[in-house]
């Protein structure tokens, strides 16, 4: 493990170079990783893991559409591909990766086959964080693992096939062998990460819930749906509020400052813009930041967890959900932005 400095404060870092795949390997040759659940994350890290060397199987409803997707994706009923109890049974890792409402739900079938030794591995602290309302309570004497990448299962996969990693957080809630830590890293560095950053479940499940809330989704959106508004009330065309509200921040400008950082994106832009943006930096800063505020407290708090426990058992979820997504699909900005998108220059 290696002490890195981030911006003045030192944090614990494992990296590809301290702990190459070989040693993965070998920390992880008798054992046998069932991945529970191929929906998010589960065809992206057992397809890494499996391309990685290591002895993989999933554990999957039979019948469904992601059993179809699992054996288009190369899984063999009854050799590496099981029914969940089965897959638990064979399994002395068992990768629990399951929605965060499907994991209540399956609990009582998964936590007959943990026997002492296993290990349990997540990648979200939801379920162990808020155990008192999910009741997921693993038994003493085995490990608790969690490693989470920092991004999709998708992204996970596509960033591996070009020879590339995606950061991961790693996090022990419980060694029960004393094997914890090197087989969560053997995990991570099997999965694809680019390198691990030590964190708990807690701090994993705040963050995370606290971005998916803020600027990787809700709040990005937010942002983008009052600009757009205000040029469109101000009669600027949909493609050209859009453009000036998206396209540009996606296309041109992320790449960017994704590569170099948003101080040098600052540092190389016309003064016009260098003025405009450090002027009104402040008075975005301020407004949100409150909002930002109390969207924590309520993570921290357990009301978020709460909400979203209470909206997703309800029978009807999944008819409401499509309801508000297919509103967010159809609404004039995403309308526009489909447009916009077959317009670029590698769809002509």
């Amino acid at each position: 493990m290696a002490v890195m400095n981030f911006g003045g404060v030192e944090e614990n870092v494992v990296t590809r170079d301290e702990f190459p795949l070989e040693k993965a390997r070998e920390v992880l040759k008798n054992e046998v990783i069932a991945i529970i659940g191929y929906g998010v994350q589960g065809p992206g890290q057992s397809l890494n893991l499996r391309d990685n060397g290591f002895n993989v199987i999933v554990g999957q409803r039979k019948g469904g559409k992601t059993w179809e997707k699992a054996i288009a994706d190369g899984w063999v009923p009854g050799e590496t591909l099981f029914e969940i109890e089965e897959a638990c049974q064979r399994g002395t890792i068992i990768q629990y990766l399951l929605s965060d409402a499907a994991q209540i739900e399956v609990w009582p079938r998964i936590k007959a086959y943990l026997t002492p030794g296993k290990a349990l591995y997540f990648s979200h602290g939801f379920g162990i964080t808020y155990k008192e309302r999910t009741n997921i309570i693993p038994p003493a004497d085995v490990d608790v693992i969690l490693v989470a990448p920092k991004g999709s299962g998708t992204s996970l996969r596509r960033m591996f096939l070009e020879g590339r990693g995606l950061n991961s957080s790693y996090a022990i809630f419980q060694d029960a062998t004393g094997r914890a830590f090197e087989r969560v890293v053997a995990l991570g560095i099997g999965v694809g990460s680019g390198y691990l950053f030590e964190t708990t479940f807690k701090k994993e499940v705040y963050s995370d819930l606290t971005g998916e809330r803020g600027t990787l989704m809700g709040a990005i959106q937010g942002l983008l749906l009052a600009q757009y508004e205000v040029l469109r009330e101000n009669g600027h065309e949909p493609s050209e509020a859009f453009n000036e509200t998206v396209e540009e921040l996606t296309q041109s400008l992320m790449p960017l400052f994704a590569e170099n950082g948003m101080d040098w994106m600052y540092a190389n832009c016309s003064t016009t813009a260098q003025r405009g943006a450090l002027d009104w930096m402040g008075p975005f800063h301020d407004a949100t930041k409150p909002v930002f505020q109390k969207l924590y407290s309520e993570v921290a708090n357990g009301n978020e967890a709460q909400r979203s426990i209470d909206t997703n058992s309800k029978p009807n979820y999944r008819e409401g959900l499509e309801e508000e997504l297919k509103a967010l699909r159809e609404s004039e900005m995403w309308r526009t932005g489909a447009v916009v998108r077959k317009l670029r220059p590698e769809n002509n």
